[in-house]
């Protein structure tokens, strides 16, 4: 099998990340999540509604960032 070198394009080149870049990234959202269910879950525990709120901002982002890596 012949391969034209001059047809090649690199991940850089396109702007592609590499697949263990992408699971790099979602790891790192799913431990925020985590995260932030533990915090939510140790304000509730302590009945401080700032950690609760914490807790849920954290949830909330890292979800976002989850559902970015998916689109």
């Amino acid at each position: 099998m012949d391969f034209d070198k001059d047809k090649m394009v690199s991940q850089e080149e396109t702007g592609e990340k590499a697949p263990m870049d992408q699971v790099e990234e979602r790891v790192e959202a799913e431990m925020e999540k985590l995260k932030g269910e533990a915090k939510k879950r140790v304000g509730e525990g302590l009945q401080d509604e700032g950690i609760v709120r914490d807790g849920e901002r954290l949830m909330e982002e890292a979800q976002r960032k989850l559902d970015r890596k998916v689109d």
